[in-house]
This record gives C-alpha cells, structure tokens and sequence, in this order.
C-alpha cells in the first residue's frame, strides 16, 4: 500500500501542467490515455486508475494502472458506482465503498473510490475510475481536479 498524502491543490495545478504537456504532445489518442492512466496512478491515493470508454450500453476498460488488473471489463450502464456515474453525468465520490450497494467489488483492498464522466459535445463519451486503499481518499480537490483534466482529454476518448 502506498503512503497517503491527499492531492492538494497544488499538485493538482501541477498534474494539470503535464496532462497539457501529454495533449499538446498527443499523436495517438490511445497512447495518451494510457499515459494519463499511468500519470494519475503515480498519485498516493490513486491506487487503481482505470480509464473507460462508452461503447452502446457499457463502459469497456481502455487502460489501466494498479497493482493487478480488474475483472470488471465491462460495465452495462447503471451498473456499479462506475455505471451509475456514466449514465448520470456526474462524478461520483464514495467515501467508504463497504456502505455503498453499487460497489462492484474489484480488490478486497479498496476502501474508496471516485468516477469522473468524460465528457465531448455534451455526452458521456468515457470515465475515469479510481481506487483508494484507504477511507475518505478522494476530496473536493480530487474532483475538481479529475473533471479539468476529463475535459482536456475528452476529444481523445470519443
């Protein structure tokens, strides 16, 4: 398990600075998202980042970044934290996943988890979905900061 220090918002300013440096860089979509994924996974908190995109009815896992991969490659709409958060339109911050009954379990270490919508033309077109090994990981910072950076690699996830 990672050390956890929360983001804070000048690290946030920070990652923002290289997620423009990874976009103004970008000659494939594919490869950015991947790197963001990893990027993101580097954060003390964020210890599974999964990155994915709408295709029909479901979420498809693009990319990952964690300690093993997820069963959960696929998540029909309304499924899930990750599923209801993609068909709302709005992120989703779950402090202690053992009360939340959309909890898809994925690793018995995970504690909290945040999912960011991906938006591009006014629709959910992706989601950025992280894990926490602790309670109470994710802030208002987090997602502020998730939502800019959904929004500078939105064009990518389409």
């Amino acid at each position: 398990m990672k050390s956890q220090p929360r983001l804070n918002r000048e690290r946030a300013k920070e990652l923002l600075a290289e997620v423009d440096l990874l976009v103004s860089r970008a000659q494939q979509p594919a490869a950015l998202r991947k790197s963001v994924v990893q990027l993101l996974n580097m954060e003390p908190t964020y210890n599974w980042v999964g990155l994915y995109l709408l295709k029909g009815g479901e979420l498809r896992l693009d990319s990952w970044k964690g300690p093993a991969p997820t069963t959960h490659t696929s998540i029909p709409l309304g499924k899930g934290i990750c599923g209801f958060a993609a068909k709302s339109g709005r992120t989703e911050i779950v402090s202690d996943v053992s009360k939340d009954p959309r909890y898809l379990q994925c690793f018995a270490s995970t504690r909290s988890e945040i999912t960011v919508p991906i938006t591009h033309e006014g629709k959910v077109v992706a989601e950025i979905d992280i894990d926490g090994d602790v309670s109470n990981a994710h802030s208002s910072v987090d997602r502020e900061f998730l939502e800019a950076l959904a929004a500078k690699i939105s064009k990518f996830c389409i």
